[in-house]
Order: structure tokens, then sequence, then C-alpha cells
């Protein structure tokens, strides 16, 4: 679970790297600073996937990557609405209603395979 998640977190930050002005697009209009954002967060999505990996703090790098896949909900929410066209990601409701459906997956996935959290399966693993 730890290499899957890893790989679409280092996927998502060269994207945020090579292609920012796709990722602006879909950036609500409230956040400031947005091509460093989007800059920034392309950092941290390879460093946390890369210390969830090899690192001894995986636990808080799973914790800072589920509050980061909370923080971008809002983005997803703006992709979906305004029907906006990416390269290589549909604008289509087949695409956006599984994505947003999956968000709370994704920061349940990156809390247990940090092993941040153990549910369902028990309490805390440490």
């Amino acid at each position: 679970m730890r290499v899957v998640l890893a790989i679409f977190y280092t996927t998502a930050g060269i994207a945020h790297l090579l292609a920012p002005a796709q990722l602006l697009a879909i950036t609500p209009s409230w956040v400031p600073f947005q091509p460093q954002v989007i800059f920034i967060t392309g950092l941290f999505e390879l460093t946390a996937s890369t210390v969830l990996l090899v690192g001894s703090q995986e636990k808080y790098a799973g914790i800072l990557m589920a509050l980061y896949a909370l923080c971008v909900w809002p983005a997803n929410f703006k992709h979906a609405m305004e029907g906006i066209d990416l390269l290589y990601i549909s604008s289509s409701w087949w695409y956006h209603v599984p994505r947003l459906a999956c968000q709370p997956i994704i920061i349940w996935w990156a809390l247990f395979c940090s092993n941040a959290i153990n549910w369902p399966f028990g309490s805390s693993r440490d």
C-alpha cells in the first residue's frame, strides 16, 4: 500500500513541477500565491513520498499526506463543478464522482499505510 500511495504522490508531485499551469486552472481563486503554492506542494509530494518509503518518520509523512489530501479537496470540487479540461484528466462526471468519493479513502490510506492508524483493524499500531 505504501509503494502505490508513494507512486501516486510522486506522479502528482512531478505534475505540479512540470505542468503547473494545468493545476493552476483548478486551484480555487481564494488560494494566495497560487504559482508558489503549486510549486511547494509539488516538492511536498515528492518529499513525503520519499519519507513514506525510506524515512524513519513515515508516520508523520502519512499524517501530512492525509492533511494535504484534505486541503486539495476544494481543487477537486472546482475541477468537477466548472468542468475544466486538463491534459490526461477527464472533465467527465465518470471521473469526478469516483474521484471526489475516494478522497476520504485516500486520507485513510495515507494514515493507515504510514502506521498512524490501524482502523478498522484495531487501535494504533504503536
